[in-house]
């Protein structure tokens, strides 16, 4: 039940139905990448008859107040407005290009002592959050707009409650990710300590591999793939220079699809996530997790704002939900899992995807280490979370948006949109309907 990709310059076809390389996608069209993601198809409404198109329309115009002035400048035509935010469009055009001090710091970076570049990040950072449009860590905005636009239509059709198809399966609340990208040798050879304690915890995550930084330990891969992990790939010399150029990129994508056939990987994360959406659509990948619902820290700052999947053209987007560990150890200099553990309580209200992005570079530091390992298991006690692997997730995502019924979808359950006191929206599984059948949803 994957994502069945075809050749790289398959392209995509937009909704007037003109298909467009993938190559060579006009700044216009882009905003049809995330076209599939729909109200319609993000709460998979289960109602006889289906909300009809109007009142979809009103619902989402009257629920756009809950979106930053930014996202809403160019309109609330709902293709408009995903572009807008799944796009980062709110952000300007010239969003995906880094600029000449950044671009001079990465290529200085590789020879400057990793303190100074640690105390050089943490002075940007009171700057960047100072001016940053979004809210960190908890951007609440895009979560509030999909719940209103229920609320909208709960009222429009003059229903009580609505049934549709459950977030997750079997009745999780939230699902929940590890990720690992392993930068250095010294990286790797952390790898098997991370598996550990996630193992005996009862954790499986994904292992994201530079291919041609350091000389990779396929024996090791072969390891962690027998244990249940998962291996990805994670640019390809992690130089800084992925998206230095149009062209450079296209010609290291084409490498990086040689080493996701030789490695069997299905996922990509992009160096310091440097992203370009129309550019990627040429990795030969099922799902990315370049992109980020907010973050102020990084090379390019900005975020999506959706603590869920998305569809970006031709993979499936998984979004990192919570700060990266260098940022919230080393930049700001936290000791605890706390902000970790507050994002959780907020997705998990929310039934979204707690999708962390780790570093066996970092985790080997003492203090590092400590943050994890409570975090893991601070998870564990609270308990009613789907940890699947990157793959799996992506994989159901997908799966759930083109589904024709809960029956047609092993693992799907039934769940109820009610109004609930004080005009809000409560959403829950209906949990004596959950299927009885096997965990393992997707077939690898």
């Amino acid at each position: 039940m994957g994502f069945q990709l075809g050749e790289c310059d398959a392209g995509v076809v937009s909704s007037r139905g003109e298909k467009t390389p993938a190559t060579a996608i006009p700044l216009p069209e882009l905003q049809y990448l995330y076209e599939a993601n729909a109200p319609q198809a993000f709460w998979r409404l289960m109602r006889d008859p289906l909300p009809t198109v109007e009142e979809w329309t009103a619902a989402i115009d009257a629920a756009s107040t809950s979106l930053p002035p930014s996202a809403v400048r160019e309109g609330t035509e709902i293709t408009v407005l995903l572009g807008q935010i799944l796009g980062e469009g709110q952000f300007g055009s010239g969003h995906w290009n880094l600029g000449l001090a950044k671009r001079i710091y990465y290529q200085l970076k590789p020879l400057l002592p990793r303190g100074m570049t640690r105390i050089m990040r943490q002075i940007h950072a009171i700057s960047a959050q100072h001016s940053f449009p979004l809210r960190w860590p908890i951007e609440d905005r895009y979560a509030r707009f999909q719940w209103e636009i229920v609320r909208q239509l709960l009222n429009l059709c003059g229903d009580n409650a609505l049934e549709f198809v459950y977030f997750w399966p079997h009745g999780h609340q939230f699902a929940f990710a590890l990720t690992h990208d392993i930068e250095t040798a010294e990286g790797q050879a952390a790898v098997r300590m991370v598996a550990d304690l996630e193992e005996e915890l009862g954790y499986r995550s994904s292992f994201n591999f530079v291919p041609e930084r350091y000389e990779l330990d396929h024996g090791l891969m072969g390891e962690l793939r027998a244990r249940g992990f998962e291996i990805g790939v994670h640019g390809l010399t992690h130089d800084g220079r992925l998206f230095s150029s149009r062209g450079e990129f296209m010609r290291r994508a084409a490498r990086i699809n040689e080493y996701l056939k030789e490695l069997d990987a299905v996922g990509f994360r992009a160096p310091l996530t440097h992203r370009h959406p129309e550019w990627m659509q040429a990795l030969e990948i099922e799902y990315d997790s370049s992109f980020f619902d907010t973050d102020p820290f990084e090379p390019i700052p900005g975020g999506t704002m959706s603590i869920w999947p998305f569809q970006i053209g031709r993979f499936v987007e998984l979004p990192y939900t919570l700060p990266q560990d260098y940022t919230l150890t080393a930049i700001m200099r936290e000791k605890t899992s706390r902000v970790w553990l507050q994002k959780v309580k907020f997705i998990k209200d929310h039934y979204g995807m707690a999708l962390v992005n780790t570093h066996p570079d970092y985790l080997k530091a003492p203090e590092a280490w400590r943050v994890y390992e409570g975090f893991l298991h601070a998870i564990r006690r609270m308990g009613d979370y789907w940890n699947a692997l990157p793959r799996d997730i992506a994989r159901w995502w997908q799966a759930r948006a083109t589904s024709d019924s809960v029956g047609s979808l092993p693992g799907a359950v039934r769940g109820v949109l009610k109004i609930a006191a004080l005009n809000g929206l409560d959403v829950r599984p209906m949990r004596g309907s959950i299927s009885q059948r096997s965990h393992s949803i997707i077939d690898n």
